[in-house]
């Protein structure tokens, strides 16, 4: 493949620099012989050239499509300015021995799914024992406490928990995004803090699949972890910053 010019990115199909992609969404029309021209119709509008639809389905009332075309869009990667997770990554041998070495103490971690969210895979994957895909969660960390109270938790109860327990850090999942439940959700919780005057003394962590670290700082939270993260970059983030507060 011939070198790219990272100040003029095109999208990639069949060859570089020929502008395709593929686009799929749902119209309110009945599957029916225009469904699928009023697709391509809508597609052109967006500004897709050749738009052709390869697949459509009735879904009861609505049709959903799948539809190829070619832009001429370009983007300047180099321009872009990503906020990320400032840290190293430790193991979790690394992350206990520095807890007990330089902290003194176990640190407690609460964490939830939180608001309506009934979804546990997130905070199961970062804070149960068996962890996920290899990576154990933080109920395996020897200088760890840590409580998982599971989905569909109120963003005040697991603040109200959090206090009880003095814990360090807040970790708070969210899969759900419909309606921007997840920003609802998130913020409540750091406005839950504030006006309870905690917000500076805990670390508050957001996580989940569209969860970015750009999201997290928008919210007023710490840092926010999504796809392929484990429970050693969330520790190795709140035992990092613990010990940049103490000085330790």
């Amino acid at each position: 493949m011939p070198p790219v010019d990272l100040k003029k990115v095109r999208a990639y199909g069949d060859k570089s620099g020929d502008g395709a992609v593929q686009l799929s969404f749902t119209l309110p029309i009945p599957h029916d012989e225009k469904a699928p021209p009023a697709a391509a119709a809508f597609a052109s509008r967006l500004g897709l050239k050749e738009p052709s639809v390869v697949h459509s389905a009735d879904l009861g009332g609505y049709s959903f499509f799948i539809v190829y075309g070619k832009t001429d869009v370009e983007i300047d990667v180099e321009s872009l300015a990503v906020p990320k997770v400032e840290m190293e990554v430790w193991d979790r041998d690394e992350i206990d021995r520095v807890i007990e070495e330089r902290l003194g103490r176990p640190l407690v971690m609460v964490g939830a799914c939180i608001g309506d969210d009934a979804h546990t895979v997130g905070i199961d994957a970062i804070m149960n024992m068996k962890g996920y895909h290899g990576h154990f969660g933080l109920e395996r960390y020897r200088m760890v406490e840590a409580v998982n109270f599971g989905s569909q938790v109120p963003p005040e109860t697991l603040l109200t928990e959090a206090i009880a327990r003095r814990a360090d850090a807040v970790l708070a999942s969210q899969i759900v995004t419909g309606n921007d439940l997840h920003r609802l959700n998130l913020a409540r919780l750091i406005e839950l803090a504030e006006a309870s005057g905690v917000r500076d003394r805990m670390i508050f962590v957001c996580g989940g699949p569209r969860i970015d670290h750009m999201l997290a700082l928008e919210l007023g939270f710490d840092a926010g972890f999504g796809r392929g993260t484990y429970a050693e970059h969330v520790a190795s983030f709140v035992v990092q910053r613990l010990l940049k507060t103490a000085g330790a």
